[in-house]
């Protein structure tokens, strides 16, 4: 399915369930995962992904949307 890469804002929704790569784990790709609680890239589209902090308090870039 296209649209799941995370890179379009339109696309991931407060509420979403999405793996992201937090800052410390660029190097490796380490994801994680959550749900989404807020949007921290206000731009409608970033090459490396909307940066989000998730209900637990960790920020990233989201990489896949799982479930909308």
């Amino acid at each position: 399915m296209t649209g799941t890469n995370g890179k379009n804002k339109k696309d991931i929704k407060i509420g979403s369930e999405v793996y992201i790569v937090l800052k410390k784990d660029q190097r490796s790709g380490k994801r994680t995962k959550g749900i989404v609680k807020e949007f921290l890239t206000r731009s409608s589209f970033h090459p490396h992904g909307i940066k989000v902090r998730l209900e637990d308090g960790l920020v990233g870039r989201v990489q896949e949307i799982i479930k909308r």
